[in-house]
């Protein structure tokens, strides 16, 4: 059996573990591994490199794809890009796909074994931690626990200068990394996109907390927290799927709080550096769970298929439009950590 492994969308911690399990698995039962390479751009293009045990061995603490990953979607250029990919997979002698990333890369899994009975199996990849099929999702620990450093290393500086620091995250509709990590950081004020900001309660709050003694603080800002302000606009352009790319929101904030506040407020937008880096122990066990389980899937011709991942254990899901739907932040983990904001 020849099996196809795609990453699509944007690279996280975790993913060559992935790689790395399938691949020993395949190999353990007779079969071998093909790894189309930049996401549905590899296939569309037929660009592809082997993967073997003896290469993959020692990936699994390095951060980021070996095969490579891209936005591309070959539905958006039905006519040469998706007739392209269907006839590669058919050239390559592919039997099946292990497909590995987002609502938007899952998607064109999903409208792939519909339309045309492509032989699939999804592992839901989102370093946002807004997947349906996953409670955690592997990349996000390790996010997590990037944000979480820089915010204690911005609260000595703060503490030392009488600031006020910025921090904003990852997290264009989705709060899990700004609210997981502002909590670890005991952050003073955390703004998520699932609830709109309100910059008078926001500055009410650091006020009375400056009047009670405290003289510096530290915000957590999603990049994808919503203010209605016409001075801000956070959309500046659109990948070619169907991601925004923001930015914006943290200096918003930032020159909001020292307008308001009379308090010298810097920023610091961490952006790409939250997917860098070699993932957790954490997610290189779940990413290698995960791993395993797919290939289990794919030699049991289990096509058309989704892992789920929820209170520790690895199921196999139908890969339809409500598992890959996207999920919000669970709002009790926000009402906890936004307890001593009123």
């Amino acid at each position: 059996m020849n099996v196809g492994l795609l990453t699509g969308g944007g690279d996280c911690p975790g993913l060559n573990a992935v790689i790395r399990a399938v691949v020993r698995r395949v190999a353990a039962s007779g079969g071998r591994c093909t790894g189309i390479l930049e996401g549905w751009r590899g296939l569309v293009r037929k660009m592809t490199m082997p993967l073997t045990v003896t290469e993959t061995d020692g990936i699994i603490g390095q951060g980021g794809t070996i095969i490579g990953s891209s936005r591309t979607n070959p539905y958006k250029n039905p006519d040469t890009d998706l007739t392209s990919a269907r006839n590669h997979f058919e050239s390559l002698g592919l039997d099946a796909l292990v497909v590995i990333g987002g609502d938007d890369t899952l998607g064109v899994a999903l409208r792939l074994h519909n339309d045309f009975a492509l032989p699939v199996v999804g592992i839901p990849k989102t370093i946002d931690n807004d997947l349906a099929a996953a409670d955690f999702s592997f990349g996000f620990d390790t996010a997590v626990n990037i944000v979480t450093e820089a915010a204690d290393r911005l609260r000595t500086t703060a503490e030392s200068h009488r600031r006020v620091m910025v921090l904003e995250t990852m997290g264009r509709r989705c709060g899990w990394i700004a609210c997981y990590a502002g909590v670890a950081a005991g952050a003073d004020y955390i703004l998520v996109p699932e609830v709109p900001v309100d910059l008078r309660r926001m500055i009410d709050s650091l006020a009375r907390r400056r009047q009670a003694g405290k003289k510096s603080a530290l915000v957590v800002v999603a990049e994808g927290a919503r203010v209605e302000e016409p001075a801000h606009d956070g959309n500046l352009s659109h990948e070619s799927l169907s991601n925004p790319r923001l930015a914006g929101i943290g200096p918003f904030i930032a020159r909001t709080i020292e307008k308001q506040l009379h308090v010298e407020t810097r920023t610091l937008v961490l952006g790409h550096v939250q997917r860098g880096g070699a993932p957790t122990t954490a997610d290189r066990v779940l990413a290698t769970r995960l791993g395993l389980a797919a290939a289990d899937l794919v030699l049991r011709k289990r096509f058309g298929s989704i892992l789920t991942y929820s209170r520790g254990v690895i199921s196999e899901a139908p890969l339809t439009a409500e598992n890959i739907a996207a999920r919000s932040l669970d709002l009790d983990y926000y009402e906890a950590a936004t307890a001593g904001f009123a």
